[in-house]
């Protein structure tokens, strides 16, 4: 039985070839991702890793903080720094201390974009007289205040050589230093696009206000000592609650724990979309094992009639489905390590900040993909194997291929009105519930709706396809009327291929109308409480670190009415975790719409809080009240709650004064500073603040049209990859469609040659199969279409608990390009069929 499954391979090797394409697109899919995520995180290890090189231990500052110990508000001061140099078995201290610095090329913008990633540190020389985290290329490292290094990519990047001057911006202050020297790095973040700019330390202090302090220390230790007696030596001189020491040991699995996080969730991402992939190839599969079973009637009744029993035809069926996926499982192994190249490059495009390395193409991934790839095959091959067992030997006297009998849908009918009915009231359901304590219904309804629907297929296909078939034996005639009933001559062969493009058309529509119905709901949320003419931000996102000087040259610009900074500050009180504002209070209502429901901005001073209308109501708080608020830094402030405001998105849950915030902030920062122009001044004010910011590289002034454009655009982009991620579900089921086309002609051979007989030209043969494909492409697109919009309507209860703003619109543009898509597949995949015998009888 094995030599005729592998017979039955080479015998019809065509007509699996599109087959085997749906297995390849999908384990490329599968393959693709996990040999991406393996790759990245490989790479990470590998220049994190080289990162260590010689560090046995490091030090961080602790949540600590009691008076009285050596750690200063998120540093680590110098006399803890000797205590550690002093620590038997310590070779080395080197100081450390980061931040975000942003270099500008010679157009003025940011080396890195804007985005994460442009960093700066401090060159701490060794004995000898270099840093040997950074090794120098060219040039030495930077002594003085005037002086920095770069890193040689950054430098290249920004189009400078040593001696330039290099523009750049630490904090929001615009500086310019000398460049002396070039370094390389193993940086992950500098070496997948970011910048990265070296000072001196006394000059890296004062950037970053850490006089007399470090950020981390990075502990060497000397020949032959062992790293658990080197931590516990750090330790015993320094307060277990202020600091954090970790050995190399500890750092790597942390290290390697944070990696997993990162690498894992794009990777499950991925695979949800693979699996749709494989579902819908599941759909190709089964029905090109149906269509062959049916066509080789006859030749398996002959192998029972010599005495084959069942199980021996089930078995050689599924061998034969066996040693396609693997095959197709194998090519579909090298398309996806291609695709994870593809995929690395895009999302760097995006600004993801991958780092480069090798392909990792482990034993598990090839394990897997194969595993995987043979199972859906054999899977999908199942059912038809069993219908191959029931065919009987006396069926091999038969002269002439008998068709298949008509097989009653009842039963077929029943099943899916079980799943469906139940999917669709759970939806209905869900559609008057407002809050997500209703997701787990509205998966499981989706799910048995979706299901339903591919079951019920068959019994829907009748009405639709028998009216699209009048339409077109009115308008193509002759062609048009076989196309219909070659259609509806099997419902299940057709319902099947008209399946795998339904779930790709549903998910897609489902997505489209989420899209259309959240976009102007953001827009409104992101303006409706903000009357701000310009926000003036870092270049990387609303991050702390800008320094208060921006916010003050900006004030004193005489086309400016208001100019309150944002200063956020993350804060716990009843266990809840939130940020607290601080900012200029009694300007803040000039740059947003800030309604006091009780108190007034007057009566917030330093001590005292205002406090979201939600957030009073969740803790039972009322003005007067007194709140303990314990924040990051280890610090906590028993205050009083002196107003109450209607929720406002642009402030938050706490408002608090710029001098309160910063008491209780390590290194004082605003994320953003919100401008109001005076009258008649906004229409040349934004050019004035840049002048005023002396171009910047690392601030963006935006006016409110700015900042919704860039709401749309991380929106589109999410949308987009989604689209994309779905597109291979839908080639998947075009090319459903090709086989079954394909495999349809083969099996009506005798009956296209007697058409051909009685006068049906060449040309109307074509025309037939072409129209039968645009009639499967329009029953798949239509029950996709109206599933996903049911579901995408039914649905959106989910989200306006949290997001009030979303009403359902219906894209009617996206949906009738849908609709009118499905037409052109069709006919592509007409086009596309393999051998085009049609016009030759």
């Amino acid at each position: 039985m094995i030599r005729t499954a592998l017979r039955n391979l080479r015998a019809h090797k065509t007509r699996l070839l599109v087959t085997a394409l749906a297995v390849v697109l999908g384990i490329a899919f599968v393959s693709g991702t996990l040999i991406f995520s393996d790759t990245v995180g490989n790479a990470y290890r590998n220049q994190l890793t080289q990162n260590r090189d010689g560090v046995a231990a490091k030090v961080s500052p602790g949540r600590g903080g009691s008076a009285g110990t050596a750690r200063t508000g998120g540093r680590i001061d110098s006399p803890a720094a000797d205590r550690v140099g002093a620590v038997a078995g310590v070779a080395a201290v080197r100081p450390v201390l980061a931040g975000n610095v942003y270099v500008a090329d010679k157009t003025g913008a940011p080396v890195g974009g804007d985005r994460r990633g442009n960093e700066g540190t401090n060159y701490h020389p060794g004995p000898s007289g270099t840093d040997p985290r950074y090794p120098l290329k060219e040039g030495r490292g930077p002594r003085t205040v005037d002086e920095v290094a770069l890193e040689v990519n950054t430098a290249r990047k920004a189009g400078v050589k040593l001696g330039a001057t290099v523009k750049l911006a630490v904090n929001g202050l615009l500086l310019h230093k000398e460049l002396v020297g070039l370094v390389s790095s193993n940086d992950p973040k500098s070496t997948a696009g970011g910048s990265l700019a070296l000072f001196d330390t006394p000059t890296a202090q004062k950037l970053w206000d850490t006089e007399g302090g470090f950020h981390a220390l990075e502990v060497a230790a000397e020949p032959g000592s062992s790293v658990q007696d080197l931590v516990r030596g750090i330790r015993e001189v320094l307060p277990g609650e202020d600091f954090d020491v970790r050995g190399v040991h500890q750092l790597a699995a942390e290290e390697n724990r944070t990696i997993d996080e990162l690498t894992s969730g794009i990777r499950q991402t991925f695979l949800v979309f693979a699996g749709i992939a494989l579902f819908v190839g599941a759909f190709v599969i089964a029905n090109t094992f149906t269509i062959l079973i049916a066509q080789r009637g006859r030749e398996i009744a002959l192998l029972r009639a010599v005495g084959a029993s069942r199980r021996q035809v089930v078995r050689a069926v599924l061998a034969e489905a066996a040693i396609l996926g693997l095959g197709a499982s194998a090519i579909g192994l090298g398309v996806g390590a291609g695709l994870a190249v593809v995929l690395r490059t895009v999302l760097n495009g995006t600004g993801a900040q991958l780092p480069d390395g090798p392909l990792a193409v482990s034993s598990s991934t090839v394990l897997t993909a194969l595993a995987v790839g043979v199972g859906v095959t054999v899977l999908a091959a199942w059912l038809p194997s069993l219908t191959a067992a029931r065919i009987a030997p006396v069926e091999a006297l038969h002269a002439v291929e008998a068709p298949s009998a008509p097989r009653n849908l009842g039963v077929r009918t029943t099943l899916g009105a079980v799943l469906s009915l139940p999917g669709v009231a759970l939806m209905l359901y869900v559609s008057t519930r407002s809050d997500t304590s209703a997701l787990a219904w509205a998966m499981l309804g989706g799910v048995l709706t979706m299901s339903g629907a591919i079951v019920l297929a068959p019994f829907l296909a009748h009405p639709l396809l028998s009216l699209a078939g009048a339409l077109l034996g009115r308008l193509f005639g002759v062609s048009g009327r076989l196309a219909k009933e070659n259609v509806l001559r099997n419902p299940r062969r057709t319902a099947a291929t008209a399946s795998a493009l339904m779930i790709g058309m549903c998910l897609m529509t489902g997505l489209s109308v989420v899209r259309a119905s959240a976009e102007p709901g953001i827009d409104r949320r992101a303006q409706q409480d903000l009357t701000a003419d310009f926000q003036v931000g870092l270049s990387d996102g609303p991050v702390a670190g800008l320094d208060p000087q921006v916010q003050r040259r900006i004030a004193r610009l005489p086309g400016v009415e208001a100019a309150p900074p944002f200063r956020r500050v993350p804060v716990t009180s009843d266990g809840e975790v939130t940020e607290l504002v601080g900012t200029d209070v009694t300007a803040i209502g000039k740059v947003t719409r800030l309604r006091f429901l009780s108190g007034s901005a007057a009566t917030v001073q330093d001590g005292t809080v205002a406090v979201a209308e939600t957030a009073a109501r969740e803790h039972g708080w009322k003005a007067g009240d007194r709140v303990l608020l314990e924040f990051a830094n280890g610090q906590r402030a028993q205050v009083t709650v002196a107003a109450l405001y209607a929720d406002n998105d642009v402030i938050g849950r706490l408002l608090a004064t710029t001098g309160f915030a910063d008491r209780y902030t390590d290194e004082p920062g605003d994320t953003k500073v919100l401008v109001k122009a005076a009258p008649g001044r906004a229409g040349g004010l934004e050019r004035e603040i840049r002048n005023a910011l002396d171009g910047n590289p690392a601030l963006r002034v935006q006016n409110p049209d700015n900042l919704r454009e860039d709401t749309s655009a991380n929106i589109s982009a999410v949308f987009d990859l989604a689209y994309g991620l779905l597109g291979l579900a839908v080639i998947i089921a075009v090319v459903g469609v090709v086989g079954t086309l394909t495999m349809s002609v083969f099996e009506r051979t005798r009956e296209i040659g007697m058409l051909r007989a009685v006068g049906l030209a060449r040309g109307q043969v074509r025309q037939m199969v072409r129209l039968e494909s645009v009639m499967v492409a329009l029953f798949g697109a239509v029950l996709g279409v109206g599933t996903g919009v049911f579901l995408a309507w039914s649905g959106a209860g989910l989200l306006r608990s949290s997001f009030p703003e979303y009403s359902t619109i219906l894209p009617w543009d996206t949906i009738t390009l849908s609709l009118l898509t499905a037409p052109v597949l069709g006919v592509t995949a007409a086009v596309c069929e393999i051998p085009p015998r049609c016009g030759k009888w």
